[in-house]
């Protein structure tokens, strides 16, 4: 695998990441977690902009993180909802059948108790029809046999069933420890949210506007539909469905990053991706670190579009190759899916699919 580094955004593109957190703070935001960020400035120096804009950045890049994490824990207690069904279902089958099964021996048991309530011999001398008795007892003979071999059969599934009660048991506890885990992913993004409106916040209103003003002018310049102002070079993409799926991601371009989102009108990255190559007739992971895993890794040198590209250690971030250098991706909270250089975040992996 063929890693390519850069550092991290460009000064100007990191102003935009602040500058992209007010103009959604009325729509995403409202919200609190505990994770560590930069301490607080002091309600008496007034932040300045670069103040703001680097624990902005900071806080983003956190949330994002944590964002994956519920992504994580959402597929988490899907998975589990649907295990502790399957299992919930084979314990009533199992118990249904179980019941049926003791009835049946129950009824058994009773009539050998009433045929043998005599001696097999007197039986025999007083029975009129002594040629049907002895076709009867040795009837009789094999019902015992049967009967033995049933209730084997039903302590055998006896423990079959206690088995899967105590599976479903088990995956029941783990569904609720995976929804506290959601939980708390979601209060962690939230609170990461909060923390950076906190800080733009505390910037003074004339301060503020400039910023706004800024990241509407800078909007415009990257969400654009089409290739007018990017190059994305002539390389075809890796297949048919490659192709349909960049051209599904690049009609999402303008559209609103949500958090836990996958479309069709907002998206978080792993979201876009994964609602971007459903269009495609194919079904993706739904977090950046399982996409990782989701085709074959190729050198940044040699990706094409349609490619899946993976960014930063941790794997928290995903986006799509477009070509020429140039991937389409949904950014961060506040911002909206566009297009941004490979070279402005780290790339961990290259993926195709």
């Amino acid at each position: 695998m063929s890693v390519h580094r850069r550092t991290p955004l460009p000064g100007v593109q990191r102003l935009a990441r602040a500058l992209a957190l007010t103009a959604a703070a009325t729509s995403a935001l409202g919200l609190t977690v505990g994770g560590a960020a930069a301490a607080p400035l002091s309600p008496a120096d007034p932040p300045s902009r670069s103040e703001v804009k680097q624990q902005v950045d900071q806080l983003y890049e956190e949330a994002e993180r944590a964002s994956e994490k519920y992504n994580a824990a959402q597929e988490q207690q899907k998975r589990l909802q649907a295990e502790a069904g399957s299992l919930q279902d084979q314990v009533a089958a199992g118990q249904e059948e179980l019941n049926r099964m003791r009835g049946d021996l129950a009824a058994v048991a009773a009539a050998q108790y009433r045929s043998q309530g005599l001696d097999p011999t007197l039986r025999l001398m007083l029975d009129q029809d002594p040629a049907g008795y002895l076709t009867g007892a040795r009837s009789l003979e094999q019902a015992t046999v049967r009967q033995g071999d049933s209730l084997r059969e039903l302590a055998e599934r006896q423990r079959r069933l206690d088995e899967r009660r105590h599976e479903a048991g088990a995956k029941l506890a783990e569904l609720e420890q995976a929804r506290q885990q959601l939980a708390a992913a979601k209060e962690d993004v939230h609170e990461r949210l909060a923390r950076a409106q906190r800080l733009l916040n505390g910037l003074a209103p004339a301060e503020r506007a400039r910023m706004v003003a800024d990241d509407a002018r800078e909007a415009r310049q990257r969400a654009t539909r089409g290739t007018d102002r990017i190059d994305l070079g002539d390389q075809p993409p890796s297949s048919d469905r490659a192709a349909a799926a960049l051209a599904a991601a690049i009609s999402k371009i303008g559209s609103p990053y949500v958090y836990g989102s996958t479309g069709p009108r907002t998206f978080d990255c792993s979201g876009l991706m994964y609602w971007s190559w459903r269009q495609a007739g194919v079904t993706l992971p739904r977090t950046s670190q399982a996409q990782a895993s989701a085709g074959r890794r190729v050198s940044l040198a040699d990706a094409r579009p349609g490619d899946l590209v993976i960014f930063y250690n941790d794997r928290h971030h995903v986006g799509m190759y477009a070509g020429g250098g140039v991937v389409v991706h949904a950014p961060y909270p506040g911002a909206r899916v566009r297009y941004e250089s490979v070279g402005a975040m780290p790339v961990n992996t290259v993926v195709r699919v």
